[in-house]
């Protein structure tokens, strides 16, 4: 029967490290809750915030990458108005960010201006 046993198993060796064969996973997991968790957690107390406070008229962006008024807020859903006469529905947690007060229209007349000077130069081209 001696050959299902080691013999220098057999012979009681050293015990093990004890604390310090511990210390490097409990390293990890407070680097890992330091580093990822907690400031995950940081950043979705914020965004409930954010959707708490949601209000008729504000200014959004969702994270679809859809910039438009809010008309109207519910419990959990919110009518967001894009343009006029054109209105969708949306989850308010699908709302990235509240942008400040008239960069909505301030933005598209931006683009629209970029656009226009674009078309003047393939025009004198």
């Amino acid at each position: 029967m001696d050959f299902f046993i080691s013999d220098a198993l057999a012979q009681g060796g050293e015990p093990a490290a004890g604390l310090t064969g511990l210390f490097l996973p409990i390293a990890l997991i407070v680097i890992f809750y330091f580093l990822l968790i907690r400031p995950q957690q940081k950043r979705a107390k914020e965004h409930k915030k954010l959707v708490e406070n949601l209000a008729k008229g504000d200014e959004v962006l969702t994270t679809g990458g859809i910039v438009g008024r809010i008309t109207e807020v519910g419990d959990s859903f919110a009518n967001l108005a894009l343009t006029d006469g054109l209105e969708v529905r949306l989850q308010k947690s699908a709302v990235a960010q509240v942008l400040p007060k008239g960069s909505m229209k301030g933005g598209l007349d931006k683009a629209d201006a970029g656009k226009e000077g674009k078309d003047e130069k393939k025009a004198d081209k």
